[in-house]
């Protein structure tokens, strides 16, 4: 757990650790935080009742050197985790493994890129999501500026490329999918807008929904729960 100095291999974005994001899993048992930093996702015991977080053992998983973890997305069933990597535009998918002390929560299955091989220029990872029927997954590109689509395979958790969608804008920086998941909300940072896509029930392909709305350098949609 102290990797307090430790540097991953990109010297401008890993010089020292980055705790990017954290969140919970389903249940409330674990918390996980994607270090940027270190290539690692850091795991910790959660106590709801208290409030604390203790450190799992073993502590955390590593990623590739110089993959850069931003984020993190959980599968509703609480059986695959997946994260995407900033630096190597790529997302890594890890299955659940069972509680037991020195065995890793965490399982390498996967990693799949989230760029067409024929592009050469500048890019970014930024947001990740699993649609609420966890069938499906997206991932957004700032550079390439879209939104990589991807099948979730039911029992492995394994992803499949199904479409690669320009977001109509530049630098999707965040998205969100609506309660319903009838729809994905994609916010250009650097064009100031909010693009809105449907979202096709049996392949999670995207489609523009004709709704485009200005905002501000938008980075972050949150949707409030029904009364």
């Amino acid at each position: 757990m102290k990797d307090q100095g430790a540097t991953g291999p990109n010297k401008e974005r890993q010089e020292a650790p980055h705790a990017h994001w954290i969140g919970v899993t389903p249940g409330n048992r674990f918390a996980f935080v994607a270090d940027l930093g270190l290539d690692k996702i850091m795991m910790y015991r959660f106590d709801e009742n208290k409030g604390s977080l203790v450190p799992h053992e073993p502590a955390f998983a590593k990623l590739d050197p110089g993959a850069g973890p931003r984020h993190i997305a959980m599968h509703p069933s609480g059986r695959f985790v997946y994260v995407v990597n900033e630096l190597k535009s790529s997302v890594t998918t890890f299955s659940s493994a069972a509680q037991k002390k020195n065995q890793p929560y965490l399982v390498l299955k996967q990693q799949v890129s989230l760029l067409p091989n024929n592009f050469a220029g500048r890019n970014d990872a930024a947001e990740i999501a699993v649609h609420p029927n966890g069938e499906f997954l997206y991932a957004s590109n700032r550079g390439h500026d879209s939104i990589a689509v991807f099948d979730i395979d039911e029992a492995k958790g394994t992803l499949t490329e199904v479409a690669d969608v320009p977001t109509g804008g530049k630098e999707p920086r965040h998205f969100a999918i609506d309660p319903t998941g009838k729809y994905l909300l994609a916010e250009n940072q650097l064009s100031n807008n909010i693009v809105v896509f449907k979202i096709a029930p049996a392949t999670g392909g995207l489609t523009p929904a004709g709704q485009v709305v200005e905002v501000p350098s938008p980075v972050n949609i949150a949707f409030l729960p029904e009364d």
